[in-house]
Parts: structure tokens; sequence; C-alpha cells
């Protein structure tokens, strides 16, 4: 069976300066993926008529998919509709149903529906319309010597509603494609390069039909074995046996699921599965680690609250820590975290708790205490305390993730009794 390679476009010269965040390549690409099409190119355009006839041109010589978004609007800056028909040889010409569409968007609305607004009832002559039950532009599947073109609204909910809606299908519909499989392992306090020498034997005897990725981030690495093929069954299977064979090279101590959840996630499945509590006490990260914690959903049941002691005043008057060990040992010490989270353990009386305090930077380094450095506390209602430190890196923003992070990963294993 053939591989289906598909490219994606993005115009608009809003995306070339910077202007707005392109999100839309990123869910067509994943989208596309669990049909079993691989996406070979991404490409951003601005709205220059050669450019965009240029990026046409190429991508139907990679791809037999080229999803294009962006430049559908009503306004001469929206030229994309006219390249695209001019590039298939088509004339532009009015679809009754699309005109439909248009005029009760604006009725609907107590509006009048413009000239200027009819033209988003245009289209390629042959091309087939994807309405639009979100906006007034239409996507658009237009079928050119050996490539499909797919045209849709660069507005990220218009865009994915039509694909939900109608692209998805036609899509699955037109190209026979293989299985493909994703099965992703999520690593936590442990480096790339040193987890990929712990598998790398493993690694090196992978079948032909399957990959591995490494996609690290803050204090984590998360493994995704990839898998195509015709055989769903065998594919199945395969990935399956891989996976026996992958997890008992990684210590149960950075291993802590399997598919795509992430360790905020994770807490929060292990604190609801135990029915207990949790509270936070953050200095540096002024309050990161509890946005972590209650962006998941439920995280009510689990999670008392916090305080953001960013002050030594602060830190004395709310948690407890005594003025004297402030003057001897510093905010950022392993003492002093110590303090705040027995502090705020039993002002919240919570199962857990956890602090943080450091330097976060750019300034208010020292020669003792460098920027970057941060220390760290867990402690339990049992009785449990323990205490890290790290020393990150200068940029400030990276050493806010990267210590919230750590700190999630010391609650991980915490809660779970692997912290001896």
């Amino acid at each position: 069976m053939n591989e289906i390679y598909a490219e994606v476009i993005t115009i608009g010269d809003e995306i070339l300066y910077g202007q707005i965040t392109d999100t839309n390549t990123q869910w067509i690409s994943a989208e596309l993926s669990t049909l079993g099409i691989k996406t070979v190119r991404k490409s951003s355009v601005g709205d220059k008529y050669k450019e965009i006839e240029n990026i046409l041109h190429e991508a139907s010589q990679r791809a037999q998919l080229v999803i294009i978004t962006g430049g559908l609007g009503p306004t001469n800056d929206d030229i994309t509709k006219k390249v695209i028909a001019e590039f298939v040889q088509q004339e532009l010409t009015e679809n009754t149903d699309v005109l439909s569409d248009v005029n009760l968007y604006f009725s609907s609305r107590g509006r009048e529906l413009s000239d200027i607004n009819k033209k988003q009832a245009l289209i390629p002559a042959q091309a087939k319309a994807f309405r639009n039950h979100f906006g007034t532009a239409p996507g658009m599947w237009i079928e050119h010597k050996n490539t499909v073109f797919i045209s849709l609204p660069g507005v990220p909910f218009e865009m994915k509603g039509i694909m939900k809606d109608y692209g998805l299908a036609a899509i699955k519909a037109h190209f026979k494609t293989p299985f493909i499989i994703h099965q992703i392992i999520r690593t936590a306090g442990i480096g790339e390069s040193i987890l990929a020498e712990h598998i790398k034997e493993w690694e090196a005897q992978l079948p032909s039909f399957l990959s591995l990725a490494y996609l690290p981030s803050y204090g984590q690495v998360k493994l995704r074995i990839t898998g195509s093929h015709s055989d769903q069954i065998l594919l199945e299977q395969t990935v399956s046996k891989q996976v026996e064979l992958l997890l008992p090279l990684i210590s149960t101590k950075h291993f802590y699921a399997l598919g795509d959840v992430s360790l905020e996630a994770h807490i929060g499945n292990l604190l609801s599965q135990q029915q207990e509590t949790l509270s936070i006490a953050e200095s540096c990260t002024g309050g990161f680690v509890q946005h972590l914690i209650t962006s998941i959903a439920g995280s009510s049941m689990y999670f008392k609250g916090g305080i953001v002691s960013y002050s030594n005043a602060i830190k004395t008057s709310e948690l407890g820590v005594s003025e004297a060990l402030l003057a001897e040992k510093g905010a950022v010490s392993t003492e002093v975290t110590e303090a705040m989270a027995l502090g705020i353990l039993h002002k919240f009386d919570t199962d857990y708790a956890l602090a943080i305090s450091g330097v976060a930077g750019p300034s208010g380094g020292s020669p003792e205490k460098p920027v970057g450095f941060v220390c760290m506390a867990f402690a339990s209602k049992k009785g449990e305390l323990y205490t890290k430190s790290f020393q990150f890196g200068k940029d400030r923003d990276t050493n806010i993730k990267a210590s919230a992070y750590a700190l999630l990963n010391l609650l991980r294993l915490g809660i779970e009794g692997k912290l001896s």
C-alpha cells in the first residue's frame, strides 16, 4: 500500500509578521496522522499572488494532498481563491448552496447581504464546496491532475468545523491509506540523552515499519512509537510487544504513564483515586504550579489551595517560617522550603504539601546562590519530608517552568512512594 503524503500551507501576512500564532497546521497534521497520512512539509506565505502560485506548484510535486488555510475573505487582500482558480484553470462561478448559507448568516444577524459578501459564494467551477456553519467562507475540494487541494478559512474554529463536518470524511473516502498507530510513553526526571542511552539497543531492533521519536519538554521526555502498516492486527500486536520490551528499560522512577497524559493530569488521577488532598506554597514560581494543578478539570476535589509567599514577611506571617531561620539560611534554602511545606501542610490540613523558593532571574543571584538556583520540598501528613535543589539556567521564564515541573515530579514520586 502506497503512502499518502500531505502538505499544509498557511496564507497571510499576519502569520509571517508574527501577529498571530499559526495553530492550524498543528491541528491539521495531527488529524491527518490519525488517517494514516504523513505531512511532509508545512509552509507559510504572505498575501502575494506569485508566492501563493509558486507554493501551490511546489506542493503539488511533493504531495498527493495539499491543504491551504487563510486568504478566503471577501476583501481585496484575500486572494487565495483567485490564485487557486487560475492555478487549476477553472472559472470562479456562483454556488447556490454557499450563497444561501451566506445570505442566512447575515439575515439571522439582522444584516443585509452586501455585494462584497456575495463574492463568498464564488468558487472554482469544478470544486466541491464544504459548507461553513460558523462563518461565510466555504471550504473547497478541488482535484487537479494528481493532487487534491483543500482550501479552508484561516479562522481556527471555522477551519476545524469544516474539517470535522466534511473534510476528514472526504479525505478518508478518497485515499486508501495504511493503518497508523501512535503510542505515547511519558517520562519525567530524566534527560533525553540519558534516556536514549538506556534504550539504544531496544531502539536499534525496532521493525522497519515502526519509528521512535523523542519529544522533550521541561523536565520530561515523551517517547512516541509510530507504526504504519496495511495489516492492522499485526501492527497493533507489534506495537504492544515493543512497549512490553521497552518499559523494563526505563526506571519506574522515570516512567509514569502510557498515553498522552500530562504530569499534572497524572497527579490529579493519583490524588483522586486515593481521595487525598494537596496544598502548595510558592515563591519564585509565583503561582504557576497552582495554575498547572488547577488547569485539570475536577482539581477542586483534591487541591485545597495555596499561598504565593513572594516576600519573607508572608513566609513568616502565613507559613510560620521563623525570622531567625530566614536570616540564617536565606529564603532560597532547603531549610526554608522545608518550613514552608510544613507550614502550609498544617495550615491547610492536607495529605500532601509542596513548597518552592529560588532565584528565577535575570537578577538577584549571588556566587553562593546564582540565578537558576531553586530549592523545593515535599511533605506529607504521614511525616514524610523530602527536599531537593536544582541549578537551572539564566532565563527567567525557562527557570519558572522547569522548576514548576520538577516540583510536580517531586510530588508524583512522593505520592507513588518512590522518593527513597
